[in-house]
């Protein structure tokens, strides 16, 4: 699969689901009952005014029976010969779901049709439970099943109805929840356990515009050495136009077997309205590996004289194994005598939320705040550590950039404003979004806003980004495209403007006798 690491800000990693087991039972013990009628199922005419309604009942012992859940159903029905009905439950401890939910809906006739009707179910309740907005971008969101279940029933494939899924989740107006296909849920897991075949490319949905732009891509990828750069805008996938395509459908034309190709069409713009251009490029697939972590070792000579390490360490992604292989680095690090860091989240488009507050871990101590989350209530929650042990005191220098999203920013705001380091660079991207995710009965994935964070100083970051302490200037923002191994790396890192500017800020900290 495709990267799409601002995609998976999640609270758990997608091998662990949060709802699954509660919300993939059937015909539970009943002590709320909630029905879903369609009067008007068999033809959906706007002008029909069926009046249905999603409804409470009061608590009762008695089951429903299955005659009185037809005639509900059909009713109104001119010409439905059969009518069969189903029923999904929808459980969980949660007070926003303190009592079980029957939602009875008309059977497809098509099989395959019908499972995606209970995902549908699935989906909804999970949305109402636990999406950030509690208006639901200000719609009835009990209506909204009913209608989406009128347009699904008619429905033949599989497919269709999963667009319709599309199509009530499009109206939150939020592009981070989402569902995704089995198939693409498979590749999901594969690629955020650090390995994939495709082209290389970290992409994602740009929130104001809704076009598909490029985050960043893997180093020495296809996509890396076909030069497409971070801010090119996705137009064309093998002939095929983009317009309304979220990025996990995307990410799933990029991937396939190593050994293939696939043509994408690109649109490069200058930010000023002219200098445009129009990029086409076949890239063959590859089998990419997602090692988050890269590093070396930058001999750095002080202002008085003295030849200093500095540790250079680049995170590329929040993945499984991110926070396990820091540790081993810095002490790897602090064994070779290294003095001072910077840690590179240049590109980092973010990852696994846990994973990044591991990160910041390494490097605080005490019981630090490391980010505050804010519910659909507007419940602020600190998350603290607890009695932690820095790995290393020594200074820290931290680079960023408009490619740095999501986890990163969560990761440079909790060094940031802890005193822990100084941020150098450009202006993050600015997604203040935490996700869960949750494998649903039919092996496809609900992405849920749940909540929004702010930085350990309470700087909101959805949509503003982390401005830096320091600006560098724009030559060689993006990161060094060499491997980091031998005497050419570290000649790559050491003309790097922003290297250049951290170092300095390093000796700066040095001089003040602060090890921040």
């Amino acid at each position: 699969m495709e990267p799409l690491c601002p995609n998976f800000d999640l609270l758990k990693s997608s091998s662990v689901p949060l709802f699954s087991h509660r919300l993939s039972s059937i015909n539970r013990g009943i002590s709320k009952r909630w029905s879903a009628s369609f009067p008007c199922v068999s033809s959906y005419n706007r002008n029909c005014n069926p009046q249905a309604s999603v409804k409470t009942e009061a608590p009762t012992q008695q089951q429903p029976t299955g005659h009185d859940l037809i005639k509900s159903l059909t009713k109104g029905f001119v010409g439905f010969a059969a009518a069969a009905t189903a029923l999904a439950s929808v459980c969980s401890d949660s007070p926003a779901f303190a009592e079980s939910l029957t939602v009875a809906f008309p059977v497809s006739r098509a099989q395959e049709v019908n499972t995606v009707q209970r995902t549908l179910v699935e989906a909804w309740g999970l949305i109402r439970e636990t999406f950030v907005d509690p208006t639901f971008n200000h719609q009835d969101w009990d209506l909204k099943l009913q209608q989406t279940m009128v347009e699904m029933f008619p429905l033949k494939s599989a497919d269709a109805a999963y667009g319709k899924i599309r199509g009530m989740l499009s109206t939150l107006g939020d592009p981070f929840t989402r569902i995704i296909s089995p198939k693409e849920y498979q590749s999901f897991r594969i690629g955020s356990d650090g390995n994939l075949q495709g082209v290389g490319l970290f992409i994602t949905v740009e929130p104001k515009t809704g076009h598909l732009v490029v985050l960043s891509c893997v180093e020495g990828s296809p996509a890396a050495r076909a030069g497409i750069h971070d801010g090119d805008e996705l137009i064309e996938i093998n002939g095929q136009r983009l317009d309304g395509v979220d990025s996990e459908a995307a990410a799933q034309r990029l991937r396939g077997k190593a050994g293939t190709s696939v043509t994408v069409k690109l649109h490069r713009g200058n930010g000023s309205g002219s200098g445009s251009s129009i990029k086409e490029v076949k890239l063959p697939r590859e089998l990419i590996r997602l090692s988050p972590i890269s590093s070396t070792v930058i001999p750095h000579r002080t202002p008085d004289g003295r030849l200093t390490k500095t540790g250079y360490v680049k995170l590329s992604t929040f993945s499984q194994t991110a926070a396990t292989e820091m540790k081993n680095t810095i002490h790897e690090m602090e064994n070779l005598g290294v003095q001072s860091y910077i840690l590179d989240l240049r590109n980092n488009p973010g990852g696994l939320v846990k994973v990044g507050l591991d990160v910041a871990k390494i490097w605080l101590d005490g019981n630090e705040t490391l980010v505050n989350t804010v519910d659909r209530d507007g419940h602020m929650s600190p998350i603290n550590m607890a009695n932690g042990h820095a790995l290393t005191h020594d200074p820290l220098v931290v680079l960023v950039n408009e490619g740095s999203a999501s986890a990163s920013e969560i990761l440079a705001g909790a060094l940031h404003d802890n005193g822990r380091a100084i941020l150098v660079g450009h202006k993050t991207f600015g997604k203040g979004k935490i996700q869960s995710i949750t494998e649903l009965h039919d092996g496809s994935a609900l992405f849920v806003t749940v909540a929004k964070y702010l930085s350990p100083a309470l700087h909101d970051i959805d949509q503003v980004g982390i401005t830096p302490d320091v600006q560098c200037t724009t030559e060689m923002l993006n990161s060094p495209k060499e491997t980091l191994k031998g005497k050419s790396s570290v000649s790559s890192l050491e003309a790097d403007s922003c290297i250049m500017v951290a170092e300095h800020e390093l000796d700066i900290q040095e001089s003040k006798g602060t090890a921040s």
